[in-house]
């Protein structure tokens, strides 16, 4: 039998976070992952170059069945928090676009920085390491693992959502939450790819690799923040980039989705002059300058009316056309593809302020494995510092 103070399950952002914060307060911490290596969604985040937060960061980024619980956390552990950390270990970083920092060289320099600040902290951790089962017991908890019985007055789960199993993401937060009777939030893939009808991949597959910049919506919903002016990309299934990936969060099966292809653009206008071409070949040369020349063609081919010149009501229809591309996809790339997971631990069973479950003392749920879920651009990596942060204050 091993004893500790505070035994944390899974090595990501949010479980190191935490396991530093306890260890710094002199509390005897062991952190355990399943896998061979911690940080492993760490190191392939942000293309190998870890989008580690975002310095505009509010609650109002995040989507939970309560908006406000990440509130408290993200308040007491904020982006320049993390950034002080980068830069105390001159880890080389810069800004590339919308608040997003990003590390200069690799993601293993955040890997390896929060590896120091466990050793500094006294932090234990331990790879290859399953656990078999939690159980309440006197002082605390016991748990059975393949490296050993554990006892710890808390426990904390960091263990991440079902996002891209092929990196060992499991349910296994989920079954602890539900061992311990706490309601789970449905869950979902977030920043997901979404896959086309098949008569729309039949329409637009073959143009797989071009992209343009858009707007993107759920039609017709009225979902907090559910707008994004980002770059859409035309897959061989679907529809990606980043403009899909942040409305694929908000999206649900059998809604639509809809793109402004030329925001804040008036595509056609030139057309509507008392002696200006009316035709598709004056159509088209409008498209092209908001739409990539391939992209253009096939609009043109499926939107122009067969006539030799159009009137003001076709020209103004074609140019409605273009602002509310209408997509009713058929679902997503799912779990393997998806970023992150929507849903998890119901926010009402835990204290916003140190994220332990309030029916069981002792026992913790951070970063994914709680239903809070980022937008895409380093939201997701400041709720795990934060969550983690919270956690370890009191853990």
């Amino acid at each position: 039998m091993q004893r500790f103070d505070v035994v944390v399950l899974g090595a990501g952002a949010a479980g190191l976070m935490c396991a530093i914060e306890a260890g710094r307060r002199g509390r005897r911490v062991l952190l355990l992952d399943h896998a061979d290596r911690i940080g492993k969604k760490i190191l392939i985040s942000g293309g190998g170059r870890c989008n580690f937060t975002n310095i505009d960061c509010t609650w109002e980024n995040f989507l939970s069945e309560n908006p406000h619980f990440a509130r408290s956390a993200l308040a007491r552990y904020t982006p320049a928090d993390f950034i002080a950390m980068v830069e105390r270990h001159g880890i080389p970083y810069h800004e590339k676009t919308l608040g997003q920092q990003f590390c200069d060289r690799s993601s293993r320099d955040i890997v390896t920085m929060l590896e120091r600040e466990c050793a500094e902290a006294g932090v234990q951790i331990q790879v290859d390491a399953c656990v078999e089962s939690i159980a309440r017991s006197d002082g605390g908890f016991s748990l059975q693992t393949s490296v050993g019985q554990l006892q710890a007055e808390s426990v904390v789960v960091a263990t991440g959502g079902l996002s891209i199993p092929r990196m060992g993401a499991t349910g296994f937060g989920y079954d602890v939450a539900r061992r311990f009777g706490l309601r789970i939030v449905e869950t979902r893939p977030g920043l997901v790819p979404l896959t086309f009808s098949a008569v729309d991949r039949e329409t637009w597959c073959d143009l797989a690799g071009v992209s343009a910049e858009v707007v993107a919506t759920v039609a017709g919903s009225s979902r907090r923040g559910a707008r994004f002016r980002e770059k859409l990309l035309i897959t061989h299934r679907g529809i990606s980039g980043p403009a899909v990936l942040q409305i694929s969060s908000f999206w649900r099966p059998g809604e639509a989705v809809e793109f402004d292809l030329a925001p804040d653009r008036v595509v056609l206008e030139e057309m509507t002059g008392p002696q200006s071409p009316r035709d598709s070949a004056a159509a088209l040369a409008g498209l092209r300058t908001v739409l990539p020349g391939r992209w253009a063609d096939r609009w043109v081919a499926r939107h122009a009316p067969p006539v030799r010149v159009m009137s003001n009501v076709a020209i103004a229809a074609m140019e409605e056309q273009l602002h509310a591309w209408r997509i009713v996809p058929a679902g997503t790339e799912g779990y393997a593809k998806a970023e992150v997971t929507t849903g998890g631990v119901d926010t009402a069973e835990l204290d916003p302020r140190t994220l332990e479950a309030r029916k069981v003392p002792g026992l913790f749920f951070i970063g994914e494995v709680v239903d809070v879920t980022g937008w895409l651009g380093g939201y997701n990596f400041q709720w795990a510092w934060a969550s983690g942060f919270c956690a370890g204050q009191v853990a």
